[in-house]
């Protein structure tokens, strides 16, 4: 049957070398292909089953492999795909293998050894993937519970406050789209979000307003501007998301837990130290946090809310941009600004 077929990725933005890996496997594999780097995390978006390998140029336009490989290693979705890197004459195959690659093939394809690397690999992720089913069989069942509960604890927060329940997706996949672009581009932070995972980030962000429940209808509902007062109260949210996140468990033994407190109690700092409720000032401002404030105010500028309508998309880009420094992390401004077509793509699809 068709989808007892092993499913195969190749990534290359040559045609030639496309259709002669094709034709190389097609008796044996379902081969789906791309011709860049980010064409191909596209598509691996939308499979509802995954590739059983990645079969990766290095030199490619738009996201060469190199860069689509970083972005593979940090995405719980993806990383343990296994990846065979497509090598010239000029690559550093030993760079490659270091950096996490199970295996490499060399241009021009010799068919014999392209069948043999693959299909030994796929016999060792399929080895790999039984004995993981064994250990993640003990937990899913709890881990999902829990998953469960917290996020229908995130839907419960968001009705309340008169949101559509998309808001919690929308912020989640606008920060990991700057955790993309931030780790892709090389910049500064680049390592600090590798080292972060972003796919923790992302999940922990759904958490990052759960201090509104213990805020009054009152002040929560209010349809017009807060006075000085109910704005006080309600800037309690964060250290009050910081209460409720303790009671969850130990952050100093889980990242997931970190990032919540974090995003909870720091995502209404600001880059100046004039933000709340501590007052932190550039760097102090946890990094997550900071990714959250840029992802928050965004969905708020771009969203209709009683009391003000949509800004256009690239108004509210350009608010933020213009916080640059002051409201918000230079970097973080920067990359929004270089992303803008994919939050609103993302705003978009999420209404």
């Amino acid at each position: 049957m068709a989808d007892k077929i092993p499913t195969i990725l190749v990534v290359d933005d040559m045609e030639i070398n496309v259709m002669m890996l094709e034709e190389i496997l097609k008796d044996d594999y379902n081969v789906i292909t791309a011709n860049n780097g980010k064409e191909a995390l596209d598509k691996l978006r939308t499979l509802a089953i995954l590739p059983k390998i990645i079969l990766l140029d290095v030199m490619m336009p738009e996201m060469n492999g190199r860069q689509m490989f970083e972005i593979l290693r940090v995405d719980a979705t993806f990383k343990r795909i296994p990846v065979i890197f497509i090598t010239a004459e000029n690559d550093s195959e030993s760079e490659l293998l270091a950096a996490g690659a199970v295996d490499f093939i060399n241009k021009p394809f010799l068919p014999e050894i392209v069948q043999l690397r693959v299909r030994n690999q796929i016999k060792l992720k399929n080895y790999s993937d039984s004995l993981e089913q064994m250990v993640a069989e003990k937990t899913a069942e709890v881990t999902k519970t829990l998953d469960n509960a917290l996020q229908g604890l995130a839907n419960v927060i968001e009705h309340r406050d008169l949101e559509s329940g998309e808001h919690v997706k929308r912020t989640q996949l606008y920060v990991h789209s700057l955790c993309d672009h931030l780790i892709v581009s090389g910049s500064p932070y680049a390592q600090e979000v590798f080292d972060l995972k972003p796919d923790v980030i992302m999940k922990s962000m759904a958490l990052h307003d759960v201090g509104k429940i213990a805020i009054p209808d009152r002040i929560l509902l209010k349809p017009g501007r807060l006075d000085p007062e109910e704005y006080e109260i309600m800037k309690t949210h964060t250290t009050r998301g910081k209460d409720i996140i303790a009671e969850l468990g130990d952050i100093n033994s889980s990242l997931y837990l970190r990032h919540c407190e974090d995003i909870c109690s720091s995502h209404h700092e600001r880059w100046d130290g004039k933000g709340y409720p501590s007052q932190l000032k550039e760097t102090e401002i946890p990094l997550p946090a900071r990714l959250a404030a840029i992802a928050d105010v965004y969905d708020a500028l771009v969203c209709t809310r009683v009391y003000k309508p949509a800004f256009p998309y690239s108004e509210a880009v350009k608010i933020i941009t213009d916080g640059s420094g002051t409201q918000f992390d230079p970097v973080i401004a920067e990359a929004l600004g270089r992303i803008q077509d994919r939050f609103q793509e993302i705003s978009e699809q999420y209404k």
